[in-house]
């Protein structure tokens, strides 16, 4: 292990650059003051109120007042905006004769988190405009506010978030994208620790030093990484849970257990690979597509509810789906016991599927299986 620098680059100072590029990028929990613009056509006492009101937003910020769309799309494709407004000509106009204007919203979708953010102060605002206007000629009538209120919004919705009321975006991610590094950086280090002994023709002296036993030659292999693994497992949450102050709603205990067990499902899922495909270049390719795929297929990006019934199925091969169940469960939500039982249950098994190629492994070890060209 302390042969090369590599192994411990690529376990430790890799993760720990990772735990503080995520805690320092995200310290705020959501976006704020998000570059907007505004093509005012109107130019009126109204659209110059429109212009203030999006400036006291917290989430955005109009730094940008164009003459044109075209103007503003430029802007928006060149990416120094994340979306616009457009403000027509006679708004004000329009808007005192009933004649329903439109205020049109555009948004560049590429940067999704942005956009979203944007679109939804955007369209906040015009519902304002909308509810301001409608205020105004309700009570013209000779209507109370609370009357005329009672019509503009018949129906007050109360919104409870459960679990992150502050919509705080490094709640559900670093939770998730961090025990993800991890297994990424298990599963390629694995792969290329074992791998290795193939490709320099050292496995005969690493199967002679476990008096030719796989098994043993490969727990001695695995154990210190392991080690080094499960202690950083347990800094990343010491670091989301003690000093970013996450919610931990249930069982710190049980995170941990849960964070030991994915190590050794992990290294599971590595040694199957590398025994399926003892070659150190192949296996790392695998397991690189394997573990980035995890990102994607465990749930936490794209909810696996809504996948096809074929790919929503593979979900289960990846512990990471696993560790993201546990991770709601215990962190966020302190649901019932079983919600967490499960998935820990399935990640162990995930510890079954090398022991059958243990006896390829070592074929190929004894017989240096590794193509030359």
């Amino acid at each position: 292990m302390f042969s090369r620098p590599l192994y411990i680059i690529a376990t430790v100072v890799v993760m720990l650059i990772c735990c503080f590029f995520f805690a320092t990028i995200l310290q705020q929990g959501v976006p704020e003051r998000m570059p907007i613009g505004v093509v005012d056509l109107d130019r009126t006492t109204t659209s110059r109120n429109i212009i203030h009101q999006l400036n006291s937003m917290q989430m955005v910020e109009v730094t940008k007042q164009c003459h044109s769309y075209a103007e503003a799309r430029d802007l928006l494709q060149r990416g120094d905006i994340y979306g616009f407004i457009v403000i027509p000509h006679n708004f004000y106009n329009e808007l005192a004769g009933l004649k329903r204007p439109k205020l049109s919203v555009y948004t560049n979708n590429t940067y999704t988190v942005a956009a979203n953010m944007a679109y939804k102060q955007l369209l906040m605002m015009c519902n304002l405009v909308s509810g301001a206007l409608q205020l105004q000629v309700f009570t013209g009538i000779g209507l109370t506010e609370p009357q005329a209120m009672a019509l503009i919004q018949p129906i007050v919705v109360e919104t409870h978030q459960i679990a992150n009321p502050k919509s705080n975006y490094s709640i559900y991610l670093i939770g998730t994208i961090l025990p993800g590094i991890l297994g990424l950086i298990i599963l390629t280090t694995t792969i290329f620790s074992i791998g290795i002994e193939m490709k320099d023709k050292t496995s005969h002296d690493w199967l002679k030093t476990a008096n030719g036993s796989m098994p043993v030659a490969l727990i001695g292999k695995i154990f210190p990484y392991s080690v080094i693994y499960i202690i950083l497992g347990i800094c990343c949450n010491t670091l989301m849970y003690k000093v970013l102050d996450f919610p931990v709603a249930g069982s710190f205990f049980a995170m941990s257990m849960s964070l030991l067990i994915y190590v050794c499902a992990m290294q599971a899922v590595a040694v199957l690979i590398i025994g399926l495909l003892p070659s150190v270049r192949t296996a790392l390719s695998i397991g690189a597509l394997y573990g980035m795929l995890a990102f994607s297929m465990s749930g936490f990006t794209y909810p696996a509810m809504a996948m096809l019934p074929a790919f929503r199925s593979l979900t289960w091969l990846f512990p990471l789906t696993h560790y993201y169940h546990v991770y709601v469960n215990e962190a966020l939500l302190n649901g019932p016991v079983e919600n967490t039982v499960l998935p820990i249950i399935y990640m162990l098994l995930a510890l079954i599927p090398p022991l059958f190629i243990v006896k390829r492994l070592h074929y190929a070890a004894e017989h240096l299986n590794y193509p030359t060209k």
